[in-house]
Formats: C-alpha cells, sequence, structure tokens
C-alpha cells in the first residue's frame, strides 16, 4: 500500500526524509533560540530586580521594629503589622539577626528582612477611644 502511494505521487523515499531531517534541525533550532531569549529575559529581569533592592545592614545595639508574618483571621484593618522595639544583639553573615525583645526579654534568630530600623524620635501618642453607642444614642 505505501509502495503503491509513493508511486502515485512520484515522491522519493530519500528526498522526503532528508526534508524532514532539514526540518527536526530547524525545529530544533528555532527550540534552543526560544531558552535562549528566555534566559537573556531572565537575566535582565534579575538584574533590574537586584538593582531596586536596598540593602539594609544592622549593627549590635541597634534598635529596630519586627514584622509580624503570622496570620490572624481579625488583626485589624488599621492596626500596624510591625511590632517591637528589639534590640540587635547578634549580626550573622547572609542576613540572619538575632534581636532581643525590650518587654519581654526574649532572644529570637530572624531573616534580616523582616527588620526595620526603629526611630526613638517617633513619640506615640495616646488615642482616647470613643464609643459610637454613646454618641448615636438619644435617651427616650
Amino acid at each position: 500500500m505505501a509502495h503503491w502511494a509513493v508511486k502515485t505521487f512520484n515522491m522519493d523515499i530519500d528526498a522526503a526524509g532528508v526534508h524532514r531531517k532539514l526540518q527536526l534541525n530547524e525545529l530544533e533550532e528555532i527550540r534552543h533560540d526560544a531558552y535562549e531569549n528566555a534566559r537573556i529575559y531572565k537575566d535582565k529581569t534579575k538584574a533590574y530586580h537586584d538593582k531596586m533592592l536596598r540593602t539594609k545592614t544592622f549593627s549590635k545595639g541597634q534598635k529596630v521594629l519586627l514584622f509580624d508574618s503570622r496570620l490572624r483571621f481579625f488583626p485589624g484593618k488599621l492596626r500596624s503589622k510591625w511590632i517591637g522595639p528589639f534590640i540587635v544583639t547578634n549580626v550573622f553573615p547572609h542576613g540572619a539577626v538575632q534581636v532581643q525583645s525590650l518587654k519581654t526579654g526574649h532572644e529570637i534568630k530572624v531573616n534580616g528582612h523582616r527588620l526595620k530600623p526603629y526611630y526613638d524620635l517617633f513619640e506615640e501618642h495616646v488615642v482616647e477611644d470613643l464609643s459610637l453607642h454613646a454618641v448615636g444614642t438619644k435617651d427616650h
């Protein structure tokens, strides 16, 4: 049956094989170019990302705030996610930092990306809680 099809369409099996090999080689080149372009794109994206990073350096005795990453069901919309202050007790290579809580005295080792400097000049103000029920209700 295949021999009949080749004779009918006057095709040369060797020429068809060579043509198919060329097509496969072209497909392999296209695939290689796609991988190379993806690698170049990833390198450029990484270089841009790394250029935008700011390095954080901490020293012993410095006051810092710690990002509270624990998930809570109702954390409070306006509640700060930064807890502290903490004091840096040790700085390890590769970004790890050991901090001690000023309130409890507990020491923990955390990633330096979760810390930011604490400034003493910032004054916390006591905010008065006002009940909405007391303001909006009238005595009948």
